[in-house]
């Protein structure tokens, strides 16, 4: 378009330029004004003028529809899409600030979120902790009962086996110095009362 439009202005400069070589030889050919004809401020060429002014209009309307009319539709074309262009860009820029919130939102949610589960977890740990050391304390406390109910049937069995050996050999030296075997009743008599005696004293 650009290039038509040089074209064009090409051949109406052209056409000047004839028309201006013209003139003088116009001039030549008409035939001196009269002395009174100069005093006349109408005088002059008329054909000259007519075709200045033919040429002048036919420059217009040719620069009209061939070069300011296709300069100013481009001109509005670019302004128009410009214009779009801008518009594209305030909506992009919105949709982008709208998302961007959109994602903050979610990134805060989400991190509110993670630190519930943080906490929760920590709480369930505790909880756990808790429960692991209450079983321990309960399973020691049964396992150092355990061990005593043991122990104490230990040292019963052998404080019971002690008093019978003792009972035994205190029967057996009685015996001894008696001179004489004692029967079975007598010896569980003796070893009874041996052991009764016994427990009295260490009470």
């Amino acid at each position: 378009m650009l290039q038509r439009t040089l074209t064009i202005a090409n051949i109406l400069a052209a056409a000047l330029l004839a028309a201006a070589a013209a003139t003088p030889a116009a001039i030549a050919a008409v035939p001196a004004p009269s002395p009174e004809a100069a005093n006349n401020v109408f005088a002059g060429d008329i054909g000259n003028a007519l075709w200045t002014v033919v040429i002048f209009v036919l420059v217009l309307v040719v620069l009209g529809k061939f070069a300011w009319g296709p300069l100013l539709a481009g001109l509005q074309a670019r302004e128009a899409y410009i214009r779009e262009a801008l518009e594209t860009a305030r909506r992009d820029r919105q949709e982008a600030e709208s998302r961007l919130r959109e994602y903050e939102e979610k990134l805060a949610a989400s991190r509110t979120e993670a630190t519930a589960i943080i906490d929760e977890g920590r709480r369930d740990a505790e909880a756990v902790k808790r429960k692991i050391e209450e079983h321990a304390k309960e399973e020691s406390a049964k396992m150092i009962e355990r061990a005593r109910r043991e122990i104490d049937a230990a040292a019963t069995e052998a404080t019971r086996q002690l008093y019978a050996l003792s009972a035994h050999l205190a029967t057996e030296l009685a015996a001894r110095i008696i001179g004489r075997e004692l029967d079975a009743k007598d010896h569980e008599r003796l070893i009874e009362e041996s052991i009764a005696e016994i427990s009295a004293r260490t009470n």
